[in-house]
């Protein structure tokens, strides 16, 4: 009686098994995921999304991978930089996994291996790197760990999108002494846009000068220019009109009545001299007969005068 429920008992277990086995081999693969399978231990396939059904028994799931994007946070660690400061770095890993199988096979844990392979590698590079290096080159350090790490891809079955550094700290006292340096240089840079300023304005300063003085001396000089110009041209009219009043003259004389024309011009004019002449109160030589007008009229011959203007131009300079 007790080995009967014994053995019914066993065969309820038994067959609580089977159906749970028959049940473990049916799989529903989400998206972006890939289970390995393996089948009496060795590699099998892999199920891509959708659903699969497994052999009893035989076939089972070794590995799931997620196929998305992956980030992975790279605990800080301490360096040193080749001038012998010790700085703690830590950052970012952006990865996916390309090929299920390498990544399952290739290695025991990928995630593991490439945290460890970025730390490595961010210390040596920033062995080779001064402290000021490593604040404006984190570029050139995240490039090399992207570099370092994709010689791993093919192997680990992974593909390593971006690498990025979080944080770069110093020590409080190199902290302090960065913080005098960036003092002392921003004194530094405003004590020469300070300088440049100042002889800028100088420099402005003489060439507006300069530029007055040039222009004051250029305007000078063409007044004067302007002036003589004037004068000349003053000179040349009264000169071109003096000759036209001789040549009218002339060729008055030149005419029949023309030379008693002048004579009696002349005449005229000897007579108004000796009016003012009489009017003066200063002493002055007359004839002896100024009432003999033929005798006047015969000393006042057209042949023994030469013919002037009556007013002379002014001499202008």
């Amino acid at each position: 009686m007790i080995i009967n429920t014994i053995s019914q008992v066993l065969l309820g277990l038994l067959t609580i098994y089977v159906a749970y086995k028959f049940i473990q081999s049916i799989q529903l693969v989400p998206q972006q995921k890939a289970y390995i399978v393996e089948r009496l231990g060795n590699y099998h396939k892999t199920l891509e999304p959708g659903f699969h059904a497994l052999v009893p028994f035989f076939d089972r799931v070794k590995y799931r991978q997620d196929l998305r994007e992956q980030t992975i946070e790279v605990q800080p660690q301490e360096c040193f930089t080749i001038d012998n400061v010790k700085v703690e770095v830590d950052g970012v890993i952006y990865l996916t996994v390309t090929d299920p199988v390498n990544a399952s096979y290739g290695i025991t844990n990928y995630r593991f291996a490439a945290v460890q392979l970025a730390q490595t590698t961010t210390r040596s590079i920033i062995g080779r790197m001064n402290l000021d290096d490593t604040f404006e080159d984190r570029a050139i350090i995240n490039k090399e760990v992207v570099k370092v790490l994709s010689e791993m891809e093919q192997s680990w079955g992974i593909r390593v999108l971006r690498y990025e550094i979080k944080n770069i700290v110093t020590p409080h006292t190199i902290q302090k002494a960065m913080e005098r340096q960036m003092t002392a240089e921003r004194n530094r840079r405003a004590t020469i846009a300070n300088s440049e300023g100042i002889m800028q304005s100088t420099i402005n300063d003489a060439e507006g000068t300069k530029s007055e003085i040039i222009n004051r001396s250029e305007g000078e000089m063409q007044r004067r220019i302007n002036e003589a110009e004037g004068v000349a041209q003053e000179i040349e009219a009264l000169a071109e009109a003096t000759a036209v009043s001789i040549e009218e003259i002339a060729d008055a004389l030149s005419s029949e009545k023309g030379k008693e024309a002048m004579q009696m011009r002349l005449a005229e004019k000897y007579i108004n001299q000796l009016s003012k002449l009489a009017r003066s109160q200063n002493d002055v030589i007359i004839p002896n007969d100024i009432t003999d007008y033929d005798q006047i009229m015969k000393g006042l011959s057209l042949d023994k005068i030469s013919i002037i203007p009556e007013k002379e131009p002014p001499n202008k300079s």
